[in-house]
């Protein structure tokens, strides 16, 4: 039996995050609406999220019985209302992106087509998740002349080390669930990209400094067993935007560890962007894209909201 299945959790609810402070960052703990310090709960927790996932296997039960002697509701902490969130990993190894994983999205960007998930695999792109992870609250600013888009995802935190893994023990690997905005650059003013590869450009499109925000918490994979039912909405300006449920992936977290696996080994900490539903700027007509004073929201209920404030670049 993996690391993975023998140290499953079974208790109250909690999610996982990083929390700013006089002290630096710590890792918090919330519980309902109460944020407790992860030390105050396990001493000897490691300081970090990144490497509290890496301990997991060691501490996590620990965690869990911590959470599960705290009254109701718990006593000390403060209210999750006056937390400062920092994205919850700062930085993972990899940040994986998928292409096109909703049918409805597929279909309003032109290249819906029939897909097996049995016979065929999704494609990845990266983003960089030192320049692209930014926290939730911080602002994202549209370079002078792009076109800049919406795209609202879950996103799975992997926990233990993957590679070649089987669809049967993929979900073993992941740790837990977050949301994030995979900030979509869709062309305008700059220099043109040279002919010789046929477009798009993943790398412009994708990768822009602060195209990543990601956050609030991280909610285990056994607090959150509606991860392939998950509700999702994207707001801009309280206007829905997006309105759709990971049930409708084409490839399911399942599929997404099983293929990325089968090229990289995942580590502790990485995070995989599970695609967007239908709703985005640039299908509609005629396009829409954010301007500045905008605010981008990402909802996915269980695990919390992610607000994207929309700036100039200066």
């Amino acid at each position: 039996m993996s690391d993975a299945t023998s140290n499953r959790l079974s208790g109250r609810p909690f999610a996982l995050g990083t929390r700013g402070s006089d002290a630096g960052d710590l890792v918090a703990v919330l519980v309902g609406e109460r944020v407790l310090d992860l030390r105050a709960l396990v001493a000897d927790a490691p300081g970090d999220l990144r490497s509290l996932i890496e301990a997991w296997p060691a501490v996590g039960s620990r965690v869990q019985a911590a959470v599960d002697a705290l009254g109701d509701p718990p006593d000390g902490g403060i209210t999750a209302a006056d937390v400062t969130w920092r994205a919850p990993i700062r930085y993972p190894w990899n940040l994986l992106c998928v292409a096109a994983n909703y049918r409805s999205h597929a279909d309003e960007m032109g290249v819906g087509q029939a897909i097996d998930p049995d016979a065929e695999d999704p494609v990845f792109f990266p983003k960089s998740p030192r320049s692209c992870i930014i926290d939730p609250g911080a602002p994202f600013a549209i370079p002078s002349g792009r076109n800049i888009d919406w795209e609202g995802e879950l996103a799975l935190v992997i926990g233990t080390p993957a590679t070649g893994v089987d669809l049967e023990h993929a979900t073993d690997h992941i740790f837990g669930y977050t949301i994030a905005f995979d900030v979509s650059d869709r062309g305008g003013a700059g220099r043109p990209i040279n002919g010789m590869f046929p477009p798009p450009y993943w790398f412009r499109g994708k990768s822009r400094d602060g195209a990543a925000p990601m956050g609030p918490v991280i909610v285990p994979r056994e607090h959150f067993p509606q991860a392939r039912g998950a509700h999702i909405v994207t707001r801009v300006n309280d206007e829905v935007v997006q309105d759709g449920s990971t049930s409708r992936l084409i490839f399911d977290e399942r599929y997404l560890v099983r293929a990325a696996s089968s090229i990289m080994t995942l580590h502790p900490g990485d995070v995989i962007l599970t695609g967007t539903p239908d709703g985005v700027g640039v299908a509609r007509t005629p396009p829409r894209f954010l301007a500045p004073g905008d605010e981008v929201a990402i909802s996915i209920e269980g695990i919390g909201t992610l607000r994207t404030p929309i700036t100039t670049a200066p």
